[in-house]
């Protein structure tokens, strides 16, 4: 884990949610081990050659998932039925809820390879 995820996460209040989001964090990056660990706008994301992949926030009631929105349109309907609230760019999951590992591995593959040629931080 980087410096800064360390630093983003000693600013958790609660125990239970600092280490859930370790976890996340911690999975995604043994999972795609290419992808860079940076903290922007608050928030730890992973960026793959400049661009953005994903990044994740913390909340009262729930962890929040960031997304583009070409990424939140291909899958809101998979972040549904996973039970997840979706909005325009971001999937919000309660402290309570399941996260989906499968459907986080699925996203994080869908955008490393949609924006392979994208040069830009953000998808134009």
């Amino acid at each position: 884990m980087s410096p800064e995820f360390e630093r983003y996460l000693a600013t958790i209040d609660q125990p239970d949610h600092q280490l859930r989001v370790r976890s996340v964090l911690t999975e995604v990056q043994a999972a795609f081990p290419a992808l860079h660990q940076r903290v922007a706008w608050r928030q730890p994301m992973f960026t793959d050659h400049g661009t953005f992949v994903i990044g994740f926030s913390v909340s009262h009631h729930h962890l929040a998932v960031a997304l583009e929105g070409p990424t939140m349109a291909h899958f809101r309907d998979r972040l549904v039925t996973a039970g997840y609230h979706p909005g325009k760019r971001l999937a919000r999951i309660g402290w309570d809820q399941p996260v989906d590992r499968a459907l986080l591995a699925e996203i994080i593959q869908f955008v490393v390879t949609a924006k392979a040629d994208v040069s830009s931080f953000w998808w134009a």
